[in-house]
């Protein structure tokens, strides 16, 4: 199976399954000399774990980090740095009405075309259980790029729309409600939606919106490798993800040209922008903003139809704990993709300078 690892030079590989004894990874290409503060490691841990709250799956894992290499006395030492995380609160029989049939919108079709063979226990590799991982490696990407703030958070539930641009909003109160909206009252508005779909034994999509600020000028190449461009395969790459615009994004469609123009300031800032802090695939110091569009949840706590391996239909109905909303926990997960691309490019752009 290809496609285990991302970046280039802040390299992140994983391995592991849902319902494996254990998920891990390697981080490569971290400078020697980082200071690395463990328990901001586990507070990020923290935020995307299952459990913390009423509106999420009640699966109770602790995901603890082990780092095995590559940090000493507390600081990175250059070399890989490897880390695990035990997984201890399986209940792979959860999943046996599933061994010989397909999840609708799932990947165990595929799987089983692609492979012919399939871990159904919780999706295996496909599982969002992967993206412990990825936060592991982007909280070691955040305290690289001290300097620089990434922030993520919930924007929309359904139809339940935080209308506020992100300049007006404390993002300090991103993390004071279980669905990380920093609006209170929009927070509570979904979050009493979320539970209302949940006793229905359904699922809702959302949209989080990610906020990249003191990026310095020059992060990005100008063709194939554009910031833009690699942000949006990291966040394609998130499970349930199904959009990704940055800036004006699909709205600026509207627009003419004499109203899109983001106009210079004498300091090579610029009046507006529409840009999201990208131009010709580099970044130009202003802010970026993305919006990431996430489905409901794929597996239903209610009867559905579907098919099994001889193609024959079959009634099935999801069990164990799923999340009736993906979002909340997905919050981190989006500043960690954020934070590698960035770490990234910044090993690049520095390689760059002679």
């Amino acid at each position: 199976m290809a496609g285990n690892s991302f970046g280039t030079l802040f390299k992140l590989t994983t391995f592991g399954e849902s319902h494996g004894e254990a998920i891990g990874g390697i981080i490569e290409g971290c400078p020697p000399g980082i200071e690395i503060d463990l328990e901001a490691v586990q507070r990020e841990m923290d935020r995307r774990k299952p459990g913390q709250s009423a509106i999420v799956t009640q699966r109770k894992e602790a995901d603890e980090v082990k780092f095995l290499s590559g940090i000493f006395e507390g600081k990175t030492t250059g070399t890989p740095i490897g880390f695990v995380i035990h997984n201890s609160n399986q209940k792979s029989r959860d999943y046996d009405h599933i061994k010989d049939s397909y999840r609708p919108s799932h990947a165990d079709y595929v799987y089983d075309q692609k492979y012919g063979f399939r871990d159904y226990r919780g999706g295996g590799r496909s599982s969002a259980r992967e993206t412990a991982c990825r936060v592991v490696g982007g909280a070691i990407a955040k305290q690289f790029l001290r300097e620089l703030k990434i922030n993520a958070f919930v924007s929309q539930v359904g139809s339940i729309t935080l209308n506020k641009k992100y300049q007006d909003i404390d993002l300090s109160l991103i993390d004071s409600n279980p669905v990380r909206c920093p609006d209170p009252e929009t927070a509570a508005a979904m979050e009493d939606h979320i539970r209302e779909v949940r006793k229905e034994g359904d699922t809702i999509g959302g949209v989080i919106t990610g906020v990249l600020q003191q990026v310095p000028v020059g992060l990005g190449e100008p063709v194939f490798d554009k910031l833009h461009a690699q942000l949006g395969k990291a966040m394609l790459s998130i499970n349930a993800v199904k959009g990704f615009e940055y800036g004006s994004g699909f709205d600026g469609v509207t627009m003419k040209g004499s109203e899109h123009n983001d106009a210079f300031n004498q300091d090579g800032s610029t009046k507006t922008n529409y840009s999201g802090g990208v131009q010709g695939g580099i970044s130009n110091g202003m802010d970026i903003y993305f919006r990431v569009a996430f489905k409901p949840v794929a597996t239903l706590i209610q009867p559905y139809e579907t098919i099994d391996k001889e193609g024959n239909k079959v009634q099935a109905q999801g069990k164990g704990r799923h999340d009736p909303c993906v979002v909340p926990r997905a919050v981190p997960i989006v500043e960690a993709m954020a934070a590698l691309v960035l770490a990234d490019f910044l090993l690049l752009h520095r390689s760059l300078k002679p």
